[in-house]
């Protein structure tokens, strides 16, 4: 999944991210602390004990005044990739579970997960990656550096799909007490938790963390070719259930659907928060495009 091939998109979207926002894709979040850095952010009168290589000696010249100047320091964006591996995200385009191919919802969330960690990492951001499900399964530990991106790959190659049902709200209550400081918090999902999503992103807003919700579908699960009578089964719940499909109950399907795509929009929306709806035959690569592009206008 991650060829030579892939490597070079990367280095393209990364390029491309520098050029359209100047600095990172992920938003530029820095954290700024006042220390010993390089850019000037204010004067603070001179107290007995200061450093007098802080002392703004053009303005003792001028006026008198013993000031100090205070300057901003950089720290490195904290970048959290949440990633969905529940057995919904394994579902195909026929509603089968495609164990012999790559299933093409996980695919392609981990091909976003991998060029937002490339992108990121460039940057010298920070990057950990945490699998999910019903809980937290799996984490890859904050790493930095480009040379770490084949070890996040590795990481993401590993990954397999499992989990008895999606729980965003439990997974992000254990991510929150275990993260050492807060920083971007990207959910890649298809957010099809039984108990919704908000509880979970709500948490992390209330914990400082700045979510963005990347939401990946199929377009048979936002339009399925289904009449007559079938047997569904929830792959996460394995609870079947027989039902005649009338073309009446799939205009209705379809309703709720779009009611629910409508949903997520508005709450993020309402909070301000990033978004990004794709299905997945959209390349990957023309996802983080659509972002670049949302967030340069943003």
């Amino acid at each position: 999944m991650f060829d030579s091939d892939f490597l070079k998109q990367l280095e393209y979207l990364s390029l491309l991210s520098k050029r359209m926002f100047q600095g990172q894709l992920l938003a530029q979040r820095r954290t700024m602390q006042t220390g010993g850095g390089i850019e000037f952010s204010d004067h603070r009168e001179y107290m007995h004990g200061d450093d007098l290589r802080y002392l703004d000696w053009n303005v003792y010249a001028r006026h008198g005044d013993l000031l100090l100047k205070r300057f901003q320091e950089e720290e490195d964006l904290h970048v959290y990739l949440l990633l969905d591996v529940s057995q919904s995200m394994e579902v195909d385009e026929t509603f089968a579970t495609a164990e012999a191919a790559d299933p093409p919802k996980f695919k392609l969330a981990r091909q976003i997960a991998a060029a937002l960690a490339y992108i990121a990492l460039a940057d010298l951001d920070r990057v950990s990656i945490v699998a999910y499900a019903d809980g937290v399964k799996v984490v890859m530990p904050l790493v930095r550096g480009k040379d770490q991106i084949l070890s996040v790959l590795r990481f993401l190659e590993g990954l397999k799909c499992h989990g008895e049902r999606t729980d965003l709200r439990r997974t992000v209550g254990e991510f929150v007490g275990r993260a050492p400081r807060t920083g971007l918090a990207i959910i890649i999902s298809d957010l099809f938790d039984q108990d919704g999503f908000r509880e979970g992103v709500d948490r992390l807003r209330y914990a400082q963390f700045e979510p963005h919700v990347i939401q990946i579908h199929t377009r048979q699960e936002a339009d399925p070719k289904l009449l007559g009578d079938v047997q569904l089964v929830d792959c996460e719940t394995g609870t079947e259930k027989k039902v005649t499909v009338t073309e009446r109950k799939l205009r209705h399907y379809k309703q709720l659907f779009e009611t629910f795509v409508q949903e997520v929009e508005t709450y993020c929306r309402t909070h301000g928060l990033a978004h990004t709806r794709t299905t997945t035959d959209v390349p990957f690569d023309a996802v983080l495009l659509k972002m670049m592009r949302a967030a340069a206008v943003g």
